[in-house]
C-alpha cells in the first residue's frame, strides 16, 4: 500500500507547478551553459564604414530606381518626392530625357498619391527640355486617358493640361499629337468617330464616369486642346533673307526635318505630323467636327456645369474653324490609301 502511494506522488510531481518566490530569479537548469561575453569591438565581414555621404548623382539614381521598381506605394511616392526636391534645387545629374523615360509609365500607376507626386516632379523639370520630348509624353498620356480606372484617366488629363501649358505647339504638332489625342478623347467621352475608310467606330458609352465633375474636366481639357490646335497663327515679319536662311543656315528647332520621315516607317493619317493650323483644320473637319457637334448638343441638354463646359468647347471650335473653307479636291490621303 505504501509503495502504491509513493508511485502516485512521484507521478503527480510532473504535473505540479513550482511556486516562484517574489524577487528571486528562476532557477537555472543543470545543463545551463553561460554564453555571454564582453568585447570592446566587433568585426564583421563585408561591412564598409565611411564618414562621407554618397554622391548626389548616386542618391538621385537610387531614388529614381526606387520610384520605378519598388512594389511599395509609400516607397515610390517618397522616392518621387526626393527627386522633386533635388530637381527643384537644380540638381539633375542624369538629364531630363532619362528622367522622363523612367517616370512616364507612372502616369498609369495604380496609386493616386504616386500619380500626384509624379505631376509635381514633371512640373519642376525645365520647360525648354520638355518641349523636345512632347511626343513621348503625349504617348503615355493617351494610354492613361483610355485606362479603365476613372481616377487614372482623370490624372492623365491633368498631365495633358500641364503639357498644353508648357509645350502647346509641340504637343499638337508632334506625330500623333493631334488626331490620336482627339481619338482618345472621343473614346473617353463615348463619342463616335468616322474612320479613314468610311467605317464608323462607336466606343461604348458608359464605361467612364457619368458624374458632372469628371465630365466637366474632360470638356475643359478638350477645349484647351482644340483652342491650342486651331488657334490663329501669328503673322511673321517679312524677312528678305528668309529664303537663303532656309537653305544655308542650320535650323534652330528640334527635329527640323521630322516631317519628311526619312528613316521611319510609313505613317498613316493618325500618326502624321500636322504642323500648321490649316492642316489641323482640314483633318478636324473631315473626321471630328460632326461627332463633336453631336456630343456638344447632348451636353447642352444635360445642363449644369457639363452644359456650360460644352458651350465653351463649341465656342473654341467655332473660333478655331473660322475662315476654313472645305475643298472639293481629292484629298492626298485618299491617294495614299490607294497606294
Amino acid at each position: 500500500m505504501g509503495s502504491s502511494m509513493r508511485k502516485k506522488k512521484e507521478k503527480a510531481k510532473d504535473f505540479q507547478k513550482t511556486k516562484l518566490k517574489v524577487g528571486k530569479a528562476k532557477a537555472k537548469p543543470a545543463n545551463f551553459t553561460d554564453t555571454s561575453f564582453k568585447s570592446k569591438s566587433i568585426s564583421m565581414g563585408q561591412q564598409s564604414l565611411s564618414t562621407e555621404a554618397p554622391e548626389t548623382a548616386a542618391q538621385f539614381k537610387h531614388s529614381l530606381s526606387l520610384a520605378t521598381t519598388s512594389r511599395s506605394e509609400k516607397t515610390r511616392r517618397e522616392a518621387l518626392a526626393n527627386l522633386t526636391t533635388q530637381v527643384a534645387s537644380g540638381s539633375n545629374p542624369i538629364g531630363t530625357a532619362t528622367v522622363l523615360a523612367k517616370v512616364l509609365p507612372l502616369i498609369s500607376d495604380a496609386a493616386g498619391p504616386v500619380r500626384l507626386q509624379l505631376l509635381k516632379l514633371m512640373q519642376e523639370l525645365p520647360e525648354g527640355e520638355i518641349r523636345n520630348h512632347a511626343e513621348r509624353c503625349v504617348m503615355y498620356v493617351r494610354a492613361g486617358m483610355t485606362h479603365l480606372s476613372v481616377d487614372i484617366s482623370n490624372d492623365a488629363l491633368s498631365v495633358l493640361d500641364w503639357l498644353l501649358t508648357v509645350a502647346p505647339d509641340e504637343t499638337v504638332s508632334c506625330p500623333g499629337g493631334w488626331v490620336k489625342t482627339i481619338n482618345s478623347f472621343c473614346a473617353l467621352m463615348g463619342w463616335s468617330v468616322s474612320a479613314a475608310k468610311g467605317w464608323t467606330a462607336a466606343p461604348k458609352a458608359g464605361l467612364k464616369a457619368k458624374d458632372a465633375e469628371s465630365r466637366t474636366r474632360q470638356f475643359n481639357v478638350l477645349t484647351k486642346l482644340v483652342g491650342v490646335g486651331l488657334k490663329a497663327e501669328a503673322s511673321l515679319q517679312r524677312n528678305a533673307n528668309a529664303y537663303w536662311d532656309s537653305i544655308y543656315r542650320v535650323p534652330r528647332t528640334p527635329h527640323a526635318f521630322a516631317y519628311l520621315n526619312l528613316f521611319g516607317s510609313r505613317r498613316d493619317e493618325e500618326a502624321e505630323m500636322y504642323e500648321d493650323r490649316e492642316s489641323r483644320q482640314r483633318v478636324f473637319n473631315r473626321r471630328f467636327e460632326a461627332s463633336f457637334a453631336k456630343g456638344i448638343e447632348q451636353a447642352k441638354k444635360e445642363g449644369g456645369t457639363v452644359g456650360r463646359a460644352g458651350s465653351l468647347l463649341e465656342k473654341a471650335m467655332r473660333d478655331g474653324m473660322q475662315g476654313f473653307e472645305p475643298t472639293t479636291a481629292v484629298d492626298p490621303q485618299d491617294l495614299l490609301d490607294l497606294w
